[in-house]
């Protein structure tokens, strides 16, 4: 017999596999197949198991229901979203610091200043969405930073970073400092991604935190190289 649970907690491909490996391990289960996108799990079993046996054999992150009859049936008619529709979120972010780092200097226009202004707001923004969730954003980061990978306290104060670095921008402090560390903190992560991108890595995008659930596309290495980009230009010209 087939059932359908919900999983909430899962927030990288990673996770997904846990839970599969966790339980797989449960006696009583013959086969399990878990979906990150659809926060699912189907389970073949050889007799009825309680829920509260399932949710044991389950790390504490992680928490499973059974679908009712109306959310099997929508899950099986679900249609997935494009890639660009995933990415929505990203786009409009981008779109409003864009817009907010134009709308400040306008009147008279200081090419290096907006600049300054959108690295700032930036940051800010960015390490907002990763506060929300600040342990699900360590677990997604480590899959592909290479230095969150070895060292998992880099992945817990990088949010921190990234506040300071956008308070420096719009405070205008210690400018050569926060261009500096945007290079390196930057040139690391676009390794990682660019390595899961040549991989074809099914990854979360840890960019945003966990809650907008990005997937890993090359729209992340063009937000890393746009910020490179102007750390670059305002260093060395």
């Amino acid at each position: 017999m087939e059932h359908s649970y919900t999983i909430k907690g899962m927030t990288c491909n990673g996770c997904r596999a846990g839970v599969e490996r966790d339980l797989k391990a449960l006696p009583e289960v013959q086969d399990v197949v878990v979906s990150l996108e659809r926060e699912e799990a189907v389970i073949r079993m050889d007799a009825p198991i309680a829920i509260t046996s399932l949710q044991a054999g389950l790390k504490p992150k992680y928490t499973i229901k059974e679908k009712t009859e109306k959310q099997v049936v929508d899950s099986t008619t679900e249609v997935p979203l494009s890639k660009w529709a995933q990415l929505r979120p990203l786009f409009l972010i981008f779109g409003y610091i864009t817009i907010a780092s134009i709308a400040m200097h306008y009147k008279t226009w200081n090419t290096q200043e907006a600049m300054l202004d959108f690295m700032g707001l930036f940051y800010i923004v960015f390490s907002f969405f990763k506060f929300l969730d600040l342990r699900g954003f360590v677990t997604s980061f480590r899959m592909y930073d290479p230095l969150a990978h070895k060292l998992k306290v880099y992945g817990w104060i990088y949010p921190f970073i990234e506040l300071g670095l956008g308070i420096l921008f719009l405070l205008r402090l210690e400018i050569p400092v926060a261009l500096v560390t945007t290079l390196v903190i930057l040139g690391i992560t676009t390794i990682g991604v660019t390595r899961s991108l040549l991989y074809k890595q099914e990854i979360q995008c840890a960019c945003l935190g966990t809650a907008l659930k990005l997937p890993m596309t090359e729209a992340t290495f063009i937000e890393n190289a746009i910020m490179i980009a102007m750390a670059v230009f305002m260093l060395f010209i």
